[in-house]
C-alpha cells in the first residue's frame, strides 16, 4: 500500500515538469511525446497546452459517446461527412447533437483527464514532435505549470484515501455480501456493473464514459467501504484500547522450593521378644538417606 502512495503522480514528474516548462519559455508550437506508462502527448501553441491526448483517458469522442448525445451510427455518418475527421466538431453543431460550449467543455475535461493519466503512470522520457497537431484543441490554451499542478493535487487526493489504486493497476470486483443499490449513487452503480475482477479503473472509465480520474477516486472509495473488493484489499485488524491508567505487569509467583520429608519412626514388637520393641530407622549417607538399620532397645544391631 505504501507503494502506491509514493509512486502516485511522483514518477517522472519532474522531467515532464522541465520539459514542458521549457516549450513554454520557447513558446513552442508542436506534441510533446511522453513514453511510459500510459503515457501520451501534450499538444501546445505558442506554449500553451490546447490538447493532452493519452491512451489511458477517454478522449472527447468517448466521452461524447457514452453520454448518449449521439449514436454510433450517427458519429460514423459525422465523420465521413467531416471528410474522415476523429472530431466532426462542425457537424455535431450543425445536425444540433451538441452545441458549442457543451463541446469546449467536453474538450477541457478531457484534456485535464489525460494529463492526470500521464502524471499519474510512470513517465519514462519526453520528445518534441514539432508536426503533431490535435484533432479536438481547446480554444485558450493553458500553462504547463498550472495544469500539472492540477493533475499532481488529484493523484495526491487518490493517494490520501484510505485505499489509493492506481489507474491501470488495481483489479476490483463486486463484493461478496449482497448490497442494497438503493442506497448507491448513480456512478457506484455504474461501476458495479461494470466491474469483474479483470478490468482497472481506466478500463471502467472507457466503459462507462467518464473521466479517468473520477472512475479512480470512486474506485478507492468503494474499496474502502467494502462496496468493491481486490485481491489484496486489506483485512481490517481489531485493535484493543488499553485502559486508563498505569498499566501493571501481572508477575507470576515462583514456584515453592522442593522439600524432602525423612521418613517417621516405624516401631513393631519384635517378634521373639516380650516387651523388646524394634524400630526401623532410616540410615543417613551424604546427601541422602541410604537404607534402614535395626534399633533394638537403644542399641543397634
Amino acid at each position: 500500500m505504501s507503494g502506491i502512495r509514493d509512486s502516485l503522480g511522483r514518477v517522472g514528474h519532474d522531467l515532464l515538469a522541465r520539459a514542458l516548462a521549457a516549450c513554454g519559455r520557447e513558446e513552442f508550437t508542436g506534441g510533446l511525446r511522453v513514453s511510459g506508462r500510459p503515457g501520451g502527448t501534450f499538444h501546445l501553441r505558442g506554449g500553451l497546452v490546447v490538447a493532452v491526448e493519452s491512451p489511458g483517458a477517454p478522449g472527447p469522442e468517448a466521452l461524447l459517446l457514452r453520454s448518449g448525445r449521439v449514436g454510433g451510427e450517427q458519429w460514423a455518418d459525422l465523420v465521413r461527412e467531416s471528410g474522415g475527421s476523429r472530431w466532426p466538431l462542425d457537424e455535431l453543431i450543425a445536425h444540433g447533437y451538441a452545441g458549442a460550449a457543451q463541446l469546449r467543455i467536453v474538450c477541457v475535461l478531457a484534456l485535464h483527464d489525460a494529463a492526470f493519466a500521464v502524471v499519474a503512470g510512470d513517465v519514462d522520457d519526453c520528445e518534441l514532435a514539432p508536426d503533431e497537431r490535435p484533432f479536438a484543441p481547446v480554444s485558450l490554451g493553458e500553462p504547463s505549470a498550472r495544469l500539472l499542478q492540477d493533475a499532481a493535487r488529484k493523484a495526491d487526493a487518490i493517494a490520501a484515501l484510505p485505499y489509493p489504486v492506481r489507474p491501470d493497476r488495481e483489479r476490483p470486483r463486486p463484493p461478496a455480501h449482497v448490497l442494497d443499490e438503493a442506497v448507491l449513487g448513480l456512478l457506484q452503480r455504474e461501476l458495479l456493473a461494470q466491474v469483474d475482477g479483470r478490468r482497472t479503473a481506466r478500463d471502467l472509465a472507457f466503459r462507462t464514459g467518464r473521466g479517468v480520474y473520477p472512475v479512480t477516486a470512486e474506485v478507492a472509495r468503494m474499496l474502502a467501504e467494502g462496496l468493491l473488493e481486490c485481491a489484496d484489499t486489506p483485512v481490517p485488524i481489531p485493535i484493543r484500547v488499553p485502559p486508563d491508567g498505569p498499566v501493571v505487569r501481572r508477575r507470576e509467583p515462583a514456584p515453592p522450593a522442593p522439600q524432602f520429608t525423612a521418613p517417621a519412626e516405624l516401631p513393631r514388637r519384635h517378634p521373639g521378644a516380650s516387651g523388646i520393641t524394634e524400630s526401623l530407622v532410616p540410615e543417613k549417607s551424604g546427601a541422602g538417606w541410604k537404607g534402614f538399620f535395626r534399633l533394638r532397645n537403644g542399641t543397634t544391631k
